[in-house]
């Protein structure tokens, strides 16, 4: 059922909304209309045409979905985008260790997001009205980025990241598809500029030019969802990485605003961060479910963690997959 609000009453909503949000533990929270998205689903069709996707055959599925979220919920009038910071205050003790990705530390945040984009449709219900809605963190056919750059809480940087001024790009993003007219937020513009630090520093040439990723190429898409064995020519390339990688982050200057997360659930596990490289190598599926039972790692699964492992280096006797 599509709730009519009066004009006064969704600038109010807004405004409520998004205090609800950072009260939930979001960053941000920013509007916009839920519309076919002409310029990135020809970026889209493009990119995967040439087939840059590569194993991530996902990206394949669902285009209309994809880029028009009207095909996603009936009647979708509004995207509420939110952003939760995950950069952590901690990091790893060994620099021998391999590198498991920042966004990796704590509680899978696909549930640590969904959760609280629930509690905030169930407030606006309570407040509002009944409303038609779904809360989306990266599972389904969304473009999330565009959605968060369209409500203005940043731009889509030159490392394809979101990048968000004055406070980096380490966040994850959610967000609410729902049936009712909310003033939209104002997109925020582009300030990378001609910085190409991220592009220079990405070890495997994945950045082939501004806003432009080869997946085939990049370590997070290799150590995460490429199934095969590791292509040879990728040994000296992935840094020691083992799931995941920062390096375009790292380098980006505006990470450099990047401030340390408070959310519990995206705390460590006991111990993880002071394995070292020994323990990783001779890692067993007890210690894999031990510390990542509740990780967006375990996605990956044993097997793949061991093949990445062993791809890294055989110094410790890493068992060849």
């Amino acid at each position: 059922m599509f709730i009519q609000l009066m004009p006064g009453n969704t600038i109010k909503y807004a405004s409520l909304i998004k205090a609800k949000a950072l009260e939930l533990g979001f960053s941000a929270c920013g509007i916009s209309v839920a519309t076919f998205l002409e310029d990135e689903a020809k970026r889209l069709e493009e990119w995967l045409n040439k087939g840059m996707h590569g194993s991530m055959r996902f990206m394949e599925n669902h285009f209309e979905k994809r880029t028009d979220p009207r095909k996603l919920v009936d009647g979708a009038k509004s995207i509420i985008s939110v952003l939760h910071n995950y950069f952590p205050p901690v990091k790893q003790k060994d620099p021998e260790a391999p590198v498991l990705s920042k966004y990796a530390y704590g509680t899978d945040y696909h549930f640590v997001l969904k959760e609280k984009l629930k509690g905030l449709l169930g407030y606006m219900n309570e407040t509002m009205g009944e409303i038609n809605g779904k809360a989306f963190v990266d599972s389904a056919p969304v473009l999330d980025r565009a959605w968060a750059a369209r409500s203005g809480l940043g731009w889509i940087g030159n490392n394809t990241c979101l990048l968000v001024k004055g406070g980096g790009s380490f966040f994850f993003v959610g967000e609410l598809i729902v049936d009712i007219e909310l003033p939209a937020d104002i997109p925020a513009g582009n300030h990378c500029g001609n910085c190409r630090l991220c592009i220079d520093a990405c070890p495997t040439g994945a950045l082939i030019a501004p806003r432009k990723l080869d997946a085939r190429k990049c370590i997070s898409c290799l150590t995460i969802e490429y199934r095969e064995s590791l292509p040879a020519e990728m040994r000296d390339k992935l840094h020691n990485r083992v799931f995941g990688c920062d390096i375009c982050q790292d380098v980006c200057p505006w990470n450099r605003h990047a401030k340390p997360h408070n959310e519990p659930l995206l705390s460590p596990v006991s111990g993880m961060l002071e394995m070292t490289a020994a323990r990783w190598h001779g890692m067993d599926r007890e210690l894999f479910n031990l510390l990542f039972r509740r990780s967006v790692v375990r996605r990956a699964g044993y097997n793949r963690i061991r093949r990445n492992l062993a791809f890294l280096s055989s110094r410790y006797g890493s068992a060849s997959l």
